[in-house]
């Protein structure tokens, strides 16, 4: 198993540690997702976030 599936894995099993890390790897893809006519949106960024968030936890290993 690789590093990344390992942190998703920790992260799935509660580890906040590890999903802090997650969410930090993919900031800056989530900042510029964040941006609605060239402004940073708050609000969208933290949906964003959640939704990283409940991807980690449906996550399935094959």
């Amino acid at each position: 198993m690789d590093m990344f599936a390992a942190l998703i894995l920790e992260a799935k099993n509660g580890d906040m540690a590890a999903t802090g890390k997650i969410i930090e790897m993919y900031e800056p893809l989530l900042i510029s997702k964040s941006l609605v006519e060239g402004i940073f949106d708050e609000d969208l960024h933290q949906e964003l976030v959640y939704t990283v968030v409940r991807a980690i936890s449906g996550f399935k290993f094959s």
